[in-house]
């Protein structure tokens, strides 16, 4: 039977457990690792990306140096400025009359063609006159009869008036004979414009031009039975001379046009558009009285004589008036001028070459010049084009001048 005694009770020295314990007791330690020498190569190699950046980042993330902005540019001149205003407007007939019948008849026969010149009076159309004729007759007849009972009436009042003062007839038969004078008396009146009117029908059935003018489309033929005051017209006059050019002008313009209105120096000038049209100017005449709530303009109209009948009613045509004039102002080119945030500005180019920014007020633009104040002055050069590269304080490349700024760009460079 095997017993094995307790550990406490062994002797350390005795079999298998005693040699073991003296192995351990015996055996050479193993060697004891560094841990810090790991986190020190990371530490290091951290250290040297640092470095590496900061020598090589600078370098990657400089942006490269721009160039100059290529320009063109101009001087900036004073002189006297016309302000002008130019519009569209329209032509339009001095008079335009629809042409009816007043009474109602058979057409026989018109006496003119479709577009022609007709002056007042001319006779157009003529209708029927014979029932006019016979209606005329019969209120003369009437007249003369009706004329013919007052004379009896007359002398019947006459001689009752002696009779009563006698006493041989009474003074009510008297004023019978005087009532019945007076009653025929006004028949015969009423019988005069009876005649009258049947003389003035007999006149409507001749229809004449109220006015001088172009005739348009004849809207009836002969043999068509014409209604009186119909509301169809036979035909249409457009008085063509003169002719009136309508146009508006913004409400701002409102002070200028009343000072020029009063002193009779407001001009308008239209230009024919066509071949040989040219230009042509006359006093602008009209003003109407009121703003016009929807567009902010008021219309302004001029007469033209138009005696070689080159304006037509309808037409459109360009117009520019004149306003007052800008004494010893700031003038550069309209392209110069730039619409900002803050308003209309321009880039000045100094001697060194560089672009600074000045804010103005533009007090006339006619699309090629702009009449200018600000921090600006004669002599200044300022840029045309090529400003969307250019930024304040920076530096820009003359390359010519534009327009009307040619020469004196040449001479700035």
């Amino acid at each position: 039977m095997d017993v094995r005694l307790p550990d406490s009770k062994r002797p350390p020295d005795s079999g298998y457990d005693g040699l073991q314990a003296r192995s351990r007791m015996t055996a050479p330690l193993p060697p004891r690792r560094n841990r810090w020498r790991p986190m020190a190569a990371v530490a290091a190699a951290v250290l040297v990306a640092l470095v590496l950046w900061r020598i090589l980042a600078p370098t990657q993330s400089r942006p490269p140096k721009q160039a100059p902005a290529p320009v063109r540019i101009a001087l900036v001149r004073s002189r006297n400025v016309v302000i002008q205003e130019h519009t569209v407007g329209s032509i339009i007939a001095n008079a335009t009359v629809q042409v009816t019948a007043q009474v109602g008849g058979q057409l026989i026969a018109t006496h003119f063609k479709e577009g022609d010149f007709v002056h007042k009076g001319d006779l157009l159309f003529e209708l029927d006159p014979r029932p006019f004729r016979a209606a005329l007759a019969q209120a003369a007849a009437t007249q003369a009869r009706d004329q013919a009972s007052l004379v009896s009436a007359r002398n019947d009042a006459v001689r009752y008036a002696a009779l009563a003062q006698q006493g041989a007839a009474s003074r009510s038969q008297a004023d019978q004979f005087v009532a019945q004078e007076k009653a025929l008396a006004a028949t015969v009146q009423a019988d005069a414009a009876s005649v009258q009117a049947a003389r003035l029908n007999l006149s409507y059935s001749q229809i004449r031009s109220p006015v001088d003018g172009k005739t348009g489309a004849i809207a009836v033929q002969q043999g068509n039975i014409i209604p009186a005051n119909t509301a169809n017209p036979l035909v249409t006059i457009t008085q063509i001379h003169p002719v009136k050019v309508s146009f508006f002008l913004p409400q701002s313009d409102l002070p200028r046009i009343q000072e020029r209105m009063a002193s009779h120096a407001m001009i308008a000038a239209i230009r024919i558009r066509g071949e040989g049209g040219g230009t042509r100017a006359a006093f602008v005449d009209f003003v109407s009285n009121a703003v016009s709530n929807q567009t902010g303009t008021i219309e302004l109209r001029a007469t033209f004589p138009n005696v070689d009948n080159a304006l037509v009613p309808g037409q459109m045509t360009d117009v520019s008036v004149s306003l007052g004039e800008l004494k010893n102002a700031l003038v550069v080119p309209h392209d110069a001028v730039n619409l900002g945030p803050d308003g209309p500005y321009v880039w000045l180019v100094d001697r060194g070459s560089t672009a600074h920014m000045r804010k103005v007020a533009v007090l006339n633009d006619d699309g090629s010049t702009a009449a200018v104040a600000g921090r600006i002055a004669p002599g200044d050069r300022v840029i045309t084009d090529g400003s969307l590269r250019v930024v304040e304080n920076g530096h820009v490349r003359v390359i010519g001048g534009q327009g009307r700024g040619d020469a004196a760009a040449t001479d700035a460079q």
